[in-house]
């Protein structure tokens, strides 16, 4: 949340040990505008390039950055290819495999350009061109004295207006994200990317190598990396994917330094964290652990369930919902380790007592009282208020996944919006917002089926039915006879046989065909989820409507708190950053190892051996025979560490990262990439929240053992060959023993 403004000494003598040097524990995802202000603790830490050249998004090497819309990823050619996570191109994987050409399992290597694959529809790679500060623009627009429903309207109004703006140049990608709760603003202007092609993955037992028994764990074995390309239209501007499409040229690229890191050096991660809650209150705090994080593990631990179940037996489902089940287990175990974080940690009452050190602050000058006072309660009553409602909203929420209910409902919310003209349409269903309604629809043509998506709308609706008459909605009441009298389960069970009978919407393409349908013709429409879609129509409305007026009123509320807490911490001598909202960050620290618990302790780096060690043949620790015969002749050519005698897989550090920063680049001190932020510890699980210095770890895959699989194992030498490195095997095996 905050960070002192002298960093924090090494805190165990064994960590020296473990590192070569003394450790130090750096919290902060910094805006790269911060980083001149960091410069002499950047340097400190071991940074030996200039640190202005990160504040500058266009330089070298930050030009180089690009978001994936979800995860991180970088240029590591002059030729538009991309290194990120394997996990961040699951999607891609998935979608491009089939039972009878699996590249889950089998890998993929591109031979030449034209081999190259589609990524999954609407895939995007965004490279950041601009940055400006709009909070003036944005509160100049809320009128003084409006209510939380004006007050909602204001700021999307003139978010609106400043993305027409931005976007008046072809190609580029626009958005206004907001810092401290509401009273920051910056305005985003990207260049995007939409034909992204899939390059290069290896296969599953090496890129999910130890699958979700290993997930936010230490030790780890995987290679968790992938490769895309970007390409652009004949004038080297964006364009649809197209035959004659060239690859993407960028300004900057990341030069890969084969040798890596060792323990002790400066590593520096940048990427798109997606979302921290540091700032929040310690009753938020209290209801994630009460409430939400049971709820998570709960809801997916039975669609889970329900997928298995469907799924048994069915090779084509269990390939068309391996990105979702990895998803959720990947979610499920986030929320698993979020629990026993905060049960080892202190969160709460650390909250309680700075709140209260926030109030006294305030309560002892009469200037701070006038302008802070009350902030604290009535932040509080409103989210009092947002709780009454968090069971139902958690219920409609997943009935409004529904693949089938999902496409109707948004079919006819753009053809009523449509009737209005494009500026005055609710954010989401503007023109420049169809090509990825389009997109979402297109990949569930490759992850869906009618069983498993009608027995998770079934689950749903029986949460749903077992909320007070109060919160639930009539015309949905209606609809499935939920009247208290009948049997709800077999009621339900009856009415949803009839409509995935009934309709054509089991088929993508028919579901396609609904966007360009108008009201009246969705109005007309026989099918059952068309029908229900609109009967549900108003209720979603008023819904959307109440929760505006209340998010109006937290955008008053949140920032005066923010606004106090930030003018306590100054006062203090912290240096501030803002919780992460998926825009770049950058966030430095060591390669260093931890002691999660009395007598135990974590080394910085697992090797080559610790895979072979970890194998067993039977998924997820079935490593292909290729790698584990190269790994038994110890044949690692160049990539070996000298220092570890071996291959280097996986390494820790102590920088501060979240979900969003997966495929980040890792850098050294020359700002060369040295391998792919991919995870976090099990003790860092609370990190989203709290961030625990002595624990709170980072796991990297190495660049050695990323080019060495490459290099020995798949023989991808024209790939290297463009990344700049010369293949050492150059396509046959060798038996050089490791340094």
């Amino acid at each position: 949340m905050m960070r002192s403004a002298r960093r924090r000494l090494g805190y165990a003598v064994c960590l020296m040990l473990m590192s070569g040097t003394a450790a130090w524990s750096d919290e902060g995802m910094w805006l790269p505008s911060q980083l001149t202000q960091l410069a002499t603790e950047l340097e400190a830490a071991g940074l030996e390039a200039p640190p202005a050249s990160f504040a500058d998004l266009v330089g070298d090497p930050m030009g180089a950055i690009v978001s994936l819309g979800g995860c991180s990823a970088s240029f590591v050619s002059p030729e538009g290819l991309v290194a990120t996570n394997h996990h961040c191109a699951y999607g891609s994987i998935q979608f491009n495999s089939s039972p009878e050409r699996n590249l889950l399992s089998d890998g993929f290597v591109a031979a030449a350009r034209t081999d190259e694959l589609p990524a999954a529809p609407g895939a995007r790679m965004y490279v950041t061109l601009a940055v400006t500060d709009v909070t003036a623009q944005i509160l100049a627009a809320q009128p003084a004295g409006a209510d939380g429903a004006a007050r909602f309207a204001a700021v999307e109004e003139a978010e609106k207006r400043l993305i027409a703006g931005c976007e008046q140049t072809p190609g580029h990608r626009c958005k206004v994200a907001a810092f401290h709760g509401g009273a920051q603003y910056l305005l985003y202007d990207q260049l995007e990317i939409r034909d992204v092609r899939l390059v290069y993955a290896p296969p599953s037992s090496i890129g999910k190598f130890g699958g979700d028994i290993d997930n936010w764990m230490w030790p780890r074995h995987t290679g968790d990396f992938s490769l895309y390309r970007a390409w652009v239209g004949p004038d080297g501007r964006p364009a649809d994917p197209a035959p004659d499409n060239v690859p993407y040229k960028p300004r900057h690229w990341l030069s890969v330094n084969p040798a890596g890191v060792e323990a002790g050096d400066f590593v520096m991660v940048v990427g798109f964290p997606g979302r921290t809650s540091r700032y929040r209150l310690a009753s938020e705090v209290e209801e994630a652990i009460t409430w939400t994080y049971p709820q998570r593990i709960a809801r997916r631990e039975e669609t889970l369930d329900i997928i298995a179940r469907e799924a048994e037996g069915l090779p084509e489902v269990e390939i068309a919902y391996a990105a979702t089940v990895s998803g959720i287990n990947n979610g499920l175990k986030n929320a698993q380790g979020m629990l026993a974080g905060f049960a080892r940690s202190e969160s709460v009452a650390r909250k309680r007592a700075l709140e209260a050190e926030l109030a006294a602050w305030i309560a002892a000058d009469p200037e701070r009282q006038a302008r802070w006072g009350g902030a604290l309660a009535e932040l509080e009553a409103l989210l009092s208020e947002q709780r009454a409602h968090r069971e139902r909203d958690q219920e409609l929420a997943a009935i409004k996944l529904n693949q089938v209910l999902s496409a109707a409902g948004t079919a006819y919310r753009l053809a009523c919006e449509r009737e209005k003209p494009d500026a005055e349409r609710k954010m989401g269903f503007q023109d420049r917002d169809l090509s990825r309604i389009l997109a979402r629809i297109q990949r569930s043509a490759r992850s869906f089926d009618a069983r498993v998506d009608m027995a998770l709308l079934q689950r749903s609706l029986e949460h749903y039915a077992a909320l007070p008459p109060a919160e639930r909605l009539p015309a949905l009441d209606e609809w499935f006879g939920l009247d208290g009298e009948a049997e709800v389960s077999e009621m339900i069970s009856g009415i949803l046989h009839r409509m995935y009978i009934a309709t054509a919407l089991t088929d993508a393409g028919a579901r396609l065909a609904l966007l360009d349908l108008d009201r009246a013709t969705l109005e007309a429409s026989e099918d059952p989820f068309v029908r229900l879609a609109v009967a549900l129509h108003p209720a979603w409305l008023e819904l959307e409507a109440r929760e505006e007026a209340l998010d109006g009123r937290l955008l008053a509320a949140r920032p005066r708190f923010m606004d106090a807490m930030l003018a306590f911490e100054a006062a203090r001598g912290t240096e501030i950053y803002a919780d992460a909202n998926g825009t770049m960050r950058v966030t430095f620290g060591q390669v260093t190892g931890y002691a999660p618990r009395d007598g135990v302790l974590y080394l910085p780096f697992t090797t080559a051996e610790g895979v072979a060690a970890k194998t067993t043949g039977v998924e997820p620790f079935d490593a292909p025979a290729s790698l584990l015969e190269a790994v038994a002749a110890a044949d690692y050519g160049p990539y070996a560490s000298k220092k570890l005698g071996s291959l280097p897989v996986n390494f820790l550090s102590d920088v501060d990262t979240t979900g969003g920063n997966s495929g980040s680049a890792t850098l050294d001190g020359h700002g060369r990439f040295v391998g792919l932020l991919f995870d976090g510890n099990w003790e860092s699980m609370i990190s989203d929240w709290d961030f625990l210095p002595a624990v709170t770890r980072s796991i990297h895959a190495d660049v050695r053992y990323m080019l060495w699989v490459m290099d020995r194992v798949d023989s991808a030498d024209h790939l290297l060959e463009e990344m700049g490195i010369a293949p050492a095997f150059n396509g046959r095996p060798t038996t050089t023993p490791a340094d």
